[in-house]
């Protein structure tokens, strides 16, 4: 099973990471603004079946990797590392804009929603190499691999459908709320913080 300390490192940096507006958030708030949030529920679901589908594929391409050529891995760990950490210095670095468009999803169907959701996670190169860094300090090839997937996949999916059902129903006062002040700069800027400790641990650890 995962250790625990490991958890308690992945659970808040995948929280806040996943918590900040992006393609996915933002495309939740827009529906949900548009066409309400029960119909929003189709676009999550494929979100999260693609969220799903990166997640495993990484993982067992990175456990292939750590079973099978222990000296690539130690350099995927470096290079794992420095993604992540050039992944929270330009999230420290983010303006933190946000621009929701209202105007053309309203009769959009279940199908067209629920693919929408899932190539949008699939087609995202940033989230496959997100998830190949992340992903691998907190699998251990010293005990079995599934049941550690399952956990940190429950900590995903998890996440990721309370962050967009946050947006899809917080509509326009989540809307306020992120474009006063500088509310999503300081968002990004503990997100972009976890995400270089995890990367320097990651190197170093």
């Amino acid at each position: 099973m995962i250790d625990v300390a490991a958890l308690a490192v992945f659970i808040p940096t995948f929280f806040f990471v996943s918590i900040t507006p992006g393609m996915c958030m933002t495309l939740a708030m827009t529906l949900g603004m548009s066409i309400g949030v029960r119909r929003t529920l189709w676009m999550m679901i494929g979100e999260l079946l693609g969220v799903a589908t990166v997640a495993i594929a990484a993982v067992l391409g990175v456990a292939s990797v750590m079973l099978n050529y222990p000296d690539a891995f130690a350099i995927l760990k470096w290079v794992g590392g420095a993604y992540l950490i050039y992944i929270g210095f330009n999230m420290w670095r983010a303006k933190g804009k946000i621009s929701v468009d209202t105007s053309k999803q309203s009769d959009v169907s279940r199908k067209s929603l629920f693919t929408q959701g899932f190539v949008t996670a699939i087609a995202n190169p940033k989230g496959w190499a997100f998830m190949i860094s992340l992903l691998p300090p907190f699998i251990s090839v010293e005990h079995a691999v599934a049941p550690q997937l399952l956990v940190l996949l429950g900590v995903i999916m998890t996440t990721e459908f309370l962050s967009m059902l946050a947006y899809a129903t917080g509509g326009k006062s989540l809307r306020l709320f992120l474009a006063r002040g500088d509310n999503i700069k300081w968002m990004n800027r503990i997100a972009g913080s976890l995400m270089g400790l995890v990367g320097i641990w990651l190197i170093f650890g």
